[in-house]
């Protein structure tokens, strides 16, 4: 029984607890055990407080006994990103710097999903400072793919996506500049969303303006992620850029009528990317899987023409802001990639960043005019499968030379740069089992249909249903 409820969904296990059928310590004790049990396999979860999780589950109970009310996610237990600040709870960002740091306050995604009533266990790991799409840092070391020990689990969110695959816990949050909730649940064989930028409202932010940056919800299924987004979704004044519209939106069924649905389908942009054969391979099929879902799928690709300047520009300047007087205080203590980026930020002139944001406006009104005659793009979350763990990131795909950490990732960044939802759904995998997923991209704030959407491919296809072949009791 403890070890069953691991493998339940989210939405199911919070209606357990909800009818009284099984407590939030129970739950806690579950997860927890598992988490001794696999985490020495895969390092995804740094900075455990047992004792903490058991004493607020309990609390958890005693609330729901009394007949308060309570939230919708009441009694889950979660670890939240170590690069969202938790109140009380260590919060390295991957760094030395930070290794003793221990936030006194919560930051809004943390606040909002503990007024949901999950309870926090920790942290997932992530790289240093969330820069890459490989977990790796100096202070917890590396993760490892659930699926694929000797190989990446993906990043930034890389930690947060093993841990859901392990079913070490139901919910992970995370954020995303260049694929960061994106490409560890393709890695991991789970889902991860980028919302529309200021769907999920971010707090403290020092670039509090920018559209780049976003954080959002990860889960083992498409209903999970959406009654997460319903939690951390709505206006908060504290972002100016917030959506309005209120997280309510996202909850209910999923079930929609998806006739006629005009599917653009794409596995290399139209040419412009390099994908390794075997996710070519995984994703073809999932054309037809496309059309057997009512949809009218059509080769087609828009045109992302400056994206990659728009994101490599925006992405230094925002660096820069965040980490330039650690790099001038700690000039060694920082990783070389992480400084080359901080050092383009500097580099930067007046003219580049208004270059760069004129192609920024081109491009939104480029995508926004080709979702009136597509309603979902689709192509590929990552241009390679799993990497070997030991390197830092692809240094090739297909013969072609990737000469940074950002090049391989284009499928996914280019994406952040268009301001869109998008979504990775377990899609198949390569013949050693390594998990590919399938990117859906919907227009702007279209966040509702593009969950019908990937609800859809989930349930057409079962891929996320595949365990990894760790040490795992039988599924209920």
């Amino acid at each position: 029984m403890s070890q069953s409820l691991c493998h339940h969904t989210a939405t199911d296990l919070a209606g357990l607890i909800r009818a009284g059928e099984v407590s939030a310590r129970e739950v806690m004790r579950a997860h927890l055990e598992r988490i001794d049990r696999l985490n020495p396999q895969v390092n995804a979860l740094v900075s455990l407080d047992p004792e903490r999780a058991l004493d607020a589950a309990a609390a958890a109970d005693e609330r729901w006994a009394s007949g308060e009310p309570v939230g919708p996610l009441h009694g889950l237990p979660i670890a939240h990103k170590d690069t969202h600040d938790t109140a009380g709870i260590r919060t390295t960002r991957g760094s030395p710097l930070l290794a003793d740091n221990v936030p006194a306050r919560d930051e809004l995604v943390v606040e909002r999903l503990k007024a949901a009533g999950t309870i926090v266990m920790g942290k997932t790991n992530v790289p240093e400072f969330a820069a890459g799409s490989h977990t790796f840092n100096p202070v917890f070391g590396t993760t490892a793919n659930p699926y694929a020990p000797n190989r990446s689990a993906g990043g930034s969110s890389g930690g947060a996506a093993a841990a859901l695959a392990c079913r070490m816990q139901p919910l992970a949050d995370g954020s995303d500049m260049g694929g960061s909730l994106r490409n560890p649940a393709s890695f991991c064989n789970v889902v991860g969303l980028r919302p529309a930028p200021g769907r999920v409202p971010t707090w403290p932010d020092a670039a509090a303006w920018s559209t780049l940056s976003v954080q959002g919800p990860m889960a083992r299924t498409v209903a999970d992620v959406a009654l997460m987004l319903s939690a951390i979704a709505g206006p908060d004044d504290r972002s100016p850029i917030s959506i309005t519209e209120p997280g309510s939106v996202f909850r209910g069924s999923l079930e929609a009528d998806l006739s006629g649905l005009r599917v653009a389908f794409s596995l290399d942009l139209g040419g412009d990317l390099v994908v390794d054969p075997q996710v070519r391979a995984v994703l073809e099929p999932a054309a037809r899987v496309l059309a057997g879902i009512g949809g009218r799928v059509k080769e087609a690709a828009p045109d992302l023409t400056g994206a990659d300047e728009v994101f490599r520009t925006l992405r230094a300047w925002q660096f820069e802001l965040a980490l330039g007087e650690l790099r001038d205080a700690h000039p060694d203590q920082i990783k070389p990639s992480l400084r080359d980026n901080i050092d383009a930020g500097r580099a930067l002139t007046g003219a580049a960043v208004g270059r760069a944001e004129r192609l920024h406006t081109d491009l939104y009104h480029r995508i926004r005019e080709f979702f009136t005659q597509h309603d979902v793009l689709a192509l590929p979350v990552s241009q390679v499968p799993p990497f070997d763990i030991e390197l830092e990131f692809p240094t090739e795909i297909g013969g072609v030379a990737m000469t940074s950490y950002l090049d391989w990732m284009r499928s996914a960044y280019w994406i952040s740069a268009t301001g869109c939802p998008a979504i990775s759904v377990p899609a198949g995998f390569t013949p050693d089992g390594r998990p590919v997923g399938l990117q859906l991209v919907a227009p702007h704030r279209g966040e509702r249909r593009l969950l019908e959407i990937a609800h859809a491919f989930e349930q057409a296809t079962q891929h996320g249903r595949t365990l990894p072949g760790l040490e795992f009791s039988a599924a209920p």
